[in-house]
């Protein structure tokens, strides 16, 4: 394993990280932030309790799960896009270093960075809400699962993209509106059983059941089926990634 080239790679992309703190990190925690304040303090007060739990409180998995879905997505994707637009990417497929190094550095810097956003998040949260957590360490396990995973989801996307607004388009018109669909603000027993069974098809839905799980021992789907899903999307995350390499798709053209 080549560790100075993976290295080299991650510290490139964890100093452009801190080069734009504003966009990369000040805005996404600000927001979320205005979330606790609309949802959890405004409304969530003419609430009684979600499962138990008070609406500030529940929501907030689900919220650290919206930003770090899609920071993870927008990290990775304009990481190994961003060589593909100005053409250095021929000088890092030259290099003596293998397709899994280089997804290592680019994969392995956008989860740092948006397990870092989680983390800040989920501090905040404790000045709005009353929280505690049931799982801390199968919490932080889910949250680095999930910023892996989507780290991996937006590396495939920023090969993918051909143009900038491709590189927008699938975390915007696919990723945040299945994340709001898949119960940041409600639990999906809210939902008539018709629509219990059509979100049962969104996979963001496991992800955030188990997340929740890790908070208050409590989930709409079981724990070991949420393990499953998770497995199953990084596994087919890479699977795609190796194809990728293997075949030059859109990488030698």
């Amino acid at each position: 394993m080549n560790w100075t080239a993976i290295k080299a790679i991650y510290v490139f992309e964890m100093a452009r990280f801190f080069r734009t703190l504003t966009q990369s990190f000040v805005s996404p925690v600000l927001s979320t932030s205005l979330y606790f304040v609309v949802f959890g303090a405004a409304i969530g007060s003419r609430i009684d309790t979600v499962e138990g739990v008070s609406y500030g409180a529940f929501i907030v998995p689900g919220l650290i799960m919206l930003s770090v879905m899609t920071q993870s997505t927008a990290n990775a994707s304009f990481g190994i896009y961003f060589p593909k637009f100005i053409g250095t990417v021929y000088e890092l497929l030259s290099a003596p270093i293998s397709f899994l190094e280089i997804v290592i550095g680019y994969v392995g810097a956008a989860a740092t960075k948006s397990l870092f956003i989680g983390i800040v998040i989920l501090v905040t949260a404790h000045f709005f809400v009353d929280l505690d957590i049931a799982h801390p360490v199968a919490m932080l396990a889910f949250l680095v699962m999930t910023c892996l995973s989507f780290a991996l989801l937006g590396f495939i996307i920023g090969i993918w993209a051909g143009n900038f607004e491709q590189l927008q388009l699938i975390p915007l018109l696919v990723i945040t509106p299945l994340v709001f669909l898949g119960g940041s603000f409600y639990s999906i027993s809210m939902l008539p059983p018709v629509w219990q069974t059509v979100t049962m098809f969104n996979p963001v839905v496991y992800l955030i059941s188990g997340f929740r799980w890790s908070f208050f021992g409590e989930a709409d789907v079981a724990i070991g089926v949420s393990l499953f899903a998770i497995a199953l999307f990084t596994v087919a995350c890479l699977t795609v990634i190796w194809w990728i390499f293997k075949t030059g798709y859109r990488l030698k053209s």
